[in-house]
């Protein structure tokens, strides 16, 4: 029985070697990565921020956010997180006793800021939190890099909200276009077909002048027509739902101006304006709303106020002008439309 423990110890100790090996390696390119972004040109910066995203671990993270809010300085050649607690080397991790005087801040231009904002979101979708990967998913759909796929794919296995399943997937599939495997690419193309957005559709009309292998193009149109039919009833359901908001809109007006005129012989020009006093008062509560922090529950209360706020003000204007013009058509249509100007 000796035998099998002797093997198996040396088993549990060769894969220890190999996972430290493996480790430091990786330690190292992250290393080099780091020194990039902070003393190569723009298009190496750009192609270190895709190597750290691949890397996806805390010290890729902390170095861009860092990077992101002006805190990383190089001295001499080292690179160094500079903040009010002191300096940390950012590739070793070393805490500095002060920081150096010869610290030159790295700055970026907009090209790279853009890029380390696409890499920033394309880390946090890993996050714990779920509105954080949302919004994460949200910022990297049609602006993921290349470079940012083994990242994307990891944090696909990992999710577990159907949605954001949805739209990784579908970023995936962007950045498979871009692989140099034909097959691959119909697979990316097969994928996008339920897609069923605008953006998805310009980035197939994109890729149609690039792509030159015939099967690929006429594999691409078909995904277009798929599209296109999705957005088409889409379309269709907006128009009409657009339709049936608009004519209530107008039934109610119709219907108020209608009984204001039959029981009181007045013709109300200012009647739009007192539907605007209501939306006005929607909006005033959805502030409030807004910096309380309960805002999904605004409408409940807008819905009311917004019925007495228009009411109230129709109550002043019935009181102090309307009740002294009953059954004087022309005269309650130039006062109301008075009104109707300064309100």
């Amino acid at each position: 029985m000796a035998a099998p423990s002797f093997h198996m110890g040396h088993m549990r100790t060769l894969t220890t070697i190999i996972l430290l090996l493996f480790s430091s390696l990786a330690a190292s390119q992250e290393g080099k990565s780091i020194e990039k972004l902070a003393f190569g040109e723009n298009d190496e910066r750009i192609e270190a921020m895709g190597e750290l995203v691949a890397s996806g671990s805390e010290k890729a993270a902390a170095v861009l956010q860092a990077l992101s809010d002006g805190e990383v300085f190089t001295s001499g050649k080292r690179v160094l997180i500079v903040r009010e607690a002191g300096a940390t080397d950012a590739v070793t991790g070393e805490k500095l006793a002060s920081v150096p005087d010869d610290k030159e801040e790295v700055t970026v231009n907009n090209r790279v800021r853009r890029e380390l904002a696409g890499a920033l979101a394309a880390l946090k979708l890993v996050s714990p939190d779920l509105q954080t990967r949302l919004s994460s998913v949200n910022e990297l759909l049609g602006n993921a890099e290349p470079a940012m796929l083994p990242l994307v794919k990891k944090a696909l296995e990992k999710e577990g909200d159907a949605g954001i399943r949805g739209m990784l997937e579908q970023i995936v599939a962007t950045l498979e276009l871009k692989s140099e495997d034909p097959e691959v690419r119909r697979a990316a193309l097969q994928k996008l077909a339920g897609s069923g957005s605008q953006a998805t559709k310009t980035l197939l009309l994109n890729y149609l002048q690039e792509e030159k292998q015939e099967d690929l193009r006429l594999e691409a149109q078909k995904t277009l027509r798929a599209i296109d039919a999705g957005l088409a009833w889409g379309d269709r359901l907006g128009a009409a739902f657009t339709s049936i908001s608009l004519g209530s809109i107008l039934l109610l007006a119709a219907l108020g101006l209608a009984i204001t005129y039959g029981l009181m012989g007045v013709i109300n020009m200012a009647h739009g304006e007192l539907i605007m006093i209501g939306a006005y008062a929607t909006y005033v509560v959805q502030g409030w709303f807004r910096s309380s922090g309960f805002f999904d529950y605004y409408l409940i209360a807008a819905i009311p106020i917004a019925f007495f706020a228009a009411a109230a003000v129709g109550m002043v204007l019935e009181r102090t002008v309307i009740r002294w013009l009953y059954g004087r058509p022309l005269e309650t249509l130039l006062a109301t439309w008075g009104i109707s100007l300064i309100l």
